[in-house]
């Protein structure tokens, strides 16, 4: 979990950190997304580095990870009150920002699921994010991305074992694809048919040769709660 120290920058940006200089890959085994095809990606920053994604659901929110929190320069904090740093339970947050943004071609949001309803098996899907491309890598300067398929929640909770994987928790990728999320792509979407369904959580912490799926917070357990504090403002 990063730690609260300085403040974070929060921004929502293009397709890339910075076009010059190092040109590692983030994402496992992934590929280098196209310019504003992800116009809902968002960076969560310390000092200018990359420490988490996040992604934009509303004009005045983005939704992260419950377990990037620290003190980033936005208006509220809105953890999950399920919350639960030893088994990332509800790992769920909402930022509220201190100015609505404007939407254009490089900047909109993400639609989020109407019902709860899970993801079916093998679905295709995919992942983004600035995170590394290698267990202890470093953050990637360009958006990558990678596609996903789902898992059966019953197969996850065998392959993971005693880490308890609940009922609000989804898997994708990892071992099922030998793709998938790394270290700083923690709070980025996974998204199915243009819908953000989950929030990258958390692996196995082996990227290069992941021997379980990853695990994702299942927004659609979450939709009246994100109602409730969305539309508290409104």
């Amino acid at each position: 979990m990063p730690t609260a120290a300085s403040l974070v920058l929060l921004t929502a940006l293009l397709p890339s950190l910075a076009l010059t200089g190092q040109q590692e890959s983030g994402i496992v085994n992934g590929r280098e997304a196209k310019p504003h095809s992800r116009p809902y990606m968002v960076s969560v920053q310390e000092e200018n580095q990359h420490i988490c994604g996040g992604f934009l659901v509303s004009k005045s929110f983005v939704m992260t990870a419950a377990h990037c929190l620290t003190w980033v320069e936005v208006k509220l904090y809105h953890i999950h009150p399920g919350f639960n740093a030893d088994t990332l339970d509800d790992d769920i947050m909402l930022l509220q920002l201190k100015n609505a943004v404007k939407e254009s071609k490089k900047v909109k949001l993400i639609d989020l699921p109407k019902r709860d309803k899970d993801e079916k098996p093998k679905t295709v899907c995919s992942v983004a994010g600035w995170g590394a491309n290698k267990t202890n890598g470093i953050a990637s300067r360009r958006l990558m991305e990678a596609n996903v398929t789902v898992v059966d929640r019953k197969v996850c909770r065998k392959i993971w074992g005693k880490k308890p994987i609940t009922p609000r928790m989804m898997c994708a990728g990892g071992s099922a694809d030998n793709r998938g999320f790394c270290r700083g792509d923690s709070g980025g979407p996974l998204v199915c048919k243009g819908t953000a369904v989950g929030v990258v959580s958390f692996n196995a912490r082996n990227c290069d040769a992941p021997k379980k799926p990853n695990v994702y917070t299942q927004i659609s357990k979450y939709l009246s709660w994100i109602k409730c504090i969305i539309g508290s403002t409104n």
